[in-house]
Order: structure tokens, then C-alpha cells, then sequence
């Protein structure tokens, strides 16, 4: 049996766009909280390598073995690799350092505003067009997430050291998200998702030796719980979903559903880590998501 039609199996399982979007959604949320608990117990940069590195070995490993044709070009090999070092090395290794410092919850917040600014870019990038509507809503998501990371930042419960690190990884993420776009990778977007874990793993790799403590590492129930969740549930389905919505829907409108990481990764912190949730920080989200319902929402047909 081939893989081709294994890896058309989600788009078959979850047949609504809105299956997949929630299913995304829960598992890009819950992510937050297993990379809070995967950086207790281990250096971030050494967790990461190892689960690129797996991630990558597994959808390779798989697609050999099952016999899927090679559907990628080496101009896609490398448009892959470098949404690798963005959307992995850089976005994770920048936000799990970050994640060291600050709650899961605000750094799930803190990159739910990847919309706002990926609008921004694909108006210069992109050739989408910017109205005052969006405009407004731009400035509304930048308005929210600088009332909860002042709130969060005045009284004590996160760090301005992580918050910089959780910045720098939205950054990451836009600029991935805009250059998936912009270079538009051929072929099968599981290969694709393979070789950019690989790659991510083979950059990371020497950093991580070179600057962390492999004595460090606690090995837990809980590490190992939070580790296998990020390679499967993170690194393999859900950048594999992640891909499919930013095929289907396009970078603005795909982004857009990291809006509903906030509330989700708060509460997943709540249940599972403890975290303390206030009043300002629910607050903080009202005007995050006016901004993306004015950015994201279809303009009205002229008749």
C-alpha cells in the first residue's frame, strides 16, 4: 500500500474544514503547556533537536517504508529546509527558550499575533490589499497583546528576558508563514513537513551539544508524556495541518485561527500546570480579537 493515500487520510477523516481547524487548534494550544513541562525537565535547545530530529526520522521513515514515490523537486528540498530553520529552529528553539521564564499561557498569547503582523506582510509580500478596516484591526491585535504583556510585566509573573525570546519566535513564525507562501513548495506536503523537521534537527543538533547540558536532563514520566505529544501531536500532525490550512485558506485567513490559541492554551495552563489566570489578561484578548475578526472578515461583493 502506498503512502499517498495514507497521507490523504486526514483530509478524508476530518472531510469539514472546521474538524480540522479545531483539531489544529487543540493540538498547536496544548503544545504551549507540553513545551512548559518538556523545559522543566530538559534544556530546551537539547528537547528540540531530539524531537525535530525523531519527527523528521519518522515521516522519512515511514514514507520509505510504505514506498511513496519522491514528489519533491531540489528547489522544494530547500524551500522546505529553510521553512525548517524559521518555522522550527528559529520559532520553537526562540519560544522554548522564552517558555523558560514566562507562562504557557502568555507565550501562547504572545504568538496568537502572528495574524496581525502576517497581514501586514502580506499586503507588502503578497500584493493583498490593506483597507482601513484592517488597519484598524492591526493596530487593535497590537493594542491587546502589549496590554497583557505590560499587565503580566508590572506585576512580576513573567519575565522581560522570556518576553524578548517569545517576540523574537512570533517574528519566526510570520516570516515562515509569508515565505511558505511566497515560495509556494510543490509536492507532498508530508515529505515536505519531513524534510523541514529534519532539517530543523540537523541544525539545531550542534548548538544545543555545544551550549547545553545533556546531564541536565531529568528523565520523567512527565518528560517523556510531554516529549512523545510534541513529536507526534506537534511536530507531525499539526505543522502537517498547519501547511494544509495555509494551502486552502491562504496566509492571512489561516493565520488568523491562532486567535483561538489564547483562550485554549489558558485554560490547558490552568488544568494541567496550575498557571494563574486574571481578569486582565481575559480582558486583554477582547480587543486581540476584534482586530482579527476586522482583518481576517471577507469584504462584502459589490453588486
Amino acid at each position: 500500500m502506498s503512502l499517498a493515500p495514507s497521507i490523504s487520510l486526514p483530509s478524508r477523516r476530518f472531510n469539514t474544514l472546521p474538524l480540522a481547524i479545531g483539531l489544529f487548534c487543540l493540538l498547536w494550544s496544548y503544545a504551549f503547556v507540553a513545551g512548559k513541562i518538556g523545559v522543566t525537565h530538559c534544556p530546551p535547545l537539547i528537547l528540540l533537536a531530539a524531537r525535530f530530529s525523531l519527527a523528521g526520522i519518522l515521516i522519512l521513515g515511514v514514507t520509505l517504508v510504505r514506498g511513496e514515490a519522491w514528489s519533491l523537486s531540489w528547489r522544494d528540498v530547500a524551500i522546505f529546509a529553510v521553512l525548517g530553520i524559521a518555522n522550527n529552529a528559529l520559532y520553537l528553539g526562540l519560544g522554548y527558550t522564552g517558555l523558560q521564564s514566562v507562562s504557557a499561557g502568555l507565550g501562547g498569547l504572545i504568538v496568537s499575533a502572528n495574524p496581525v503582523f502576517t497581514a501586514a506582510f502580506a499586503v507588502l509580500l503578497l500584493g493583498e490589499g490593506m483597507t482601513w478596516r484592517k488597519a484598524s484591526g492591526l493596530l487593535l491585535g497590537i493594542i491587546g497583546v502589549t496590554l497583557i504583556v505590560w499587565h503580566r510585566l508590572s506585576v512580576g509573573t513573567d519575565s522581560l528576558h522570556g518576553i524578548v525570546f517569545t517576540l523574537a519566535a512570533l517574528a519566526s513564525i510570520v516570516a515562515g508563514t509569508i515565505l511558505f507562501k511566497l515560495l509556494a513548495p510543490k509536492g507532498s506536503l508530508w515529505i515536505g513537513n519531513g524534510v523541514q523537521n529534519l532539517a530543523a534537527g540537523i541544525a539545531l543538533t550542534p548548538v544545543a551539544l555545544s551550549f547545553a547540558d545533556v546531564r541536565a536532563i531529568d528523565f520523567t514520566p512527565s518528560l517523556i508524556g510531554a516529549f512523545a505529544f510534541l513529536v507526534l501531536g506537534g511536530s507531525i500532525l499539526a505543522y502537517w495541518l498547519w501547511f494544509h490550512l495555509l494551502k486552502v485558506c491562504g496566509a492571512t485567513a489561516a493565520s488568523a485561527y491562532h486567535f483561538l490559541m489564547p483562550p485554549l492554551g489558558m485554560l490547558f495552563a490552568y488544568l494541567v500546570l496550575g498557571e494563574h489566570v486574571e481578569a486582565r489578561d481575559l480582558l486583554g484578548i477582547i480587543p486581540v480579537a476584534l482586530g482579527i475578526y476586522l482583518v481576517t472578515r471577507p469584504a462584502k461583493s459589490v453588486a
